[in-house]
């Protein structure tokens, strides 16, 4: 009965490869949606193929939510906790209020997050003039990333106004300051920060770029956007001071084409939003050497596979 002990051989070996194998790091991202309304939300393959992408972050921004009585997020929320509920991930959303000049496109930002491993501190939605969408603050704090304590900033600027809506920014970190006594904040989501709507000129006027401590991690050459016709990197991560980025993983700020790691057809993708999501990840509060945990899962792959021998 050699299969009786193979068996079990091969199906740790997949285990342990497995939990080697996933990411340590604590992962934030942002997507910028297409009108996620009720109708939209009723549409099954819409809805799977969101709750997978936001299934793979600890915390995720949605921009373009159009859900003012919460059944949209309500919906979303109960299908990433029952189908994760063996993994232990159970999500919670905090959100702002319906943002917007024009009355049948108002929309909300929401963040989702793990509440196993992060929580809320503090919210706070920025009252200041200039933006068509003023930006929603939340302050976050895990014992799992090296940063602990950590401010969020959600952006979703008018496309006409970028440039001057990108350097007002600058009066939100100020009030962040002053309000919650912390510098370490990242701003991110939908900047609108590429091709037409902000030219390398225009960035003279942006204290984004022209103070010193702002750190921008998604490149101007990246394209962040799901249709043909466009080459932009309109969505961006910007974090403040050399603590906070020295905290993010090297090489982690990235663009997740959903489309082509499930297979979707780009019109199915472009339905779903014109933007794909952007992603990075904060280092784990865990600061052992990285060979220590290959010593200890060999040692114990070693002693239970010896003693499946011996069965």
């Amino acid at each position: 009965m050699r299969w009786c002990c193979s068996f079990p051989r091969a199906l740790l070996l997949v285990l342990l490869l497995g939990w080697w194998g996933r990411s340590s790091g604590f992962k934030i991202c942002s997507f910028k949606l297409q009108s996620l309304n009720s109708t939209k939300a009723a549409n099954k393959r819409v809805m799977y193929t969101l709750k997978r992408v936001v299934s793979r972050c600890d915390v995720c921004l949605l921009q373009g939510v159009n859900d003012p009585n919460g059944s949209v997020m309500k919906h979303l929320v109960t299908k990433l906790n029952r189908d994760n509920d063996s993994y232990d991930h159970q999500y919670q959303t905090v959100a702002s209020r319906s943002l917007g000049a024009n009355p049948n496109d108002m929309q909300e930002y929401v963040f989702l997050y793990r509440k196993e491993i992060v929580s809320v501190r503090d919210r706070h939605q920025y009252e200041g003039k200039g933006f068509a969408r003023p930006p929603f603050m939340v302050r976050f704090k895990s014992s799992q990333t090296s940063v602990g304590d950590f401010v969020l900033v959600a952006v979703n600027t008018l496309p006409s106004r970028a440039v001057q809506e990108i350097d007002q920014l600058y009066d939100v970190f100020t009030d962040i300051s002053k309000r919650w006594k912390t510098e370490t904040v990242m701003f991110l989501g939908n900047f609108n920060a590429g091709c037409s709507h902000m030219t390398r000129p225009k960035k003279k006027e942006i204290r984004l770029f022209t103070k010193k401590g702002f750190y921008w991690l998604i490149g101007d050459h990246v394209d962040t956007t799901t249709t043909d016709t466009t080459d932009c990197a309109y969505d961006r991560f910007v974090v403040h001071g050399k603590s906070f980025l020295k905290q993010v993983e090297p090489g982690t700020a990235s663009v997740f084409n959903y489309a082509k790691t499930y297979q979707i057809k780009k019109m199915e993708a472009m339905h779903i939003s014109e933007h794909f999501p952007i992603e990075l990840e904060l280092k784990s509060s865990t600061h052992l050497p990285q060979a220590t945990p290959l010593l200890i899962l060999l040692s114990l792959s070693a002693f239970l596979l010896s003693g499946l021998a011996a069965l």
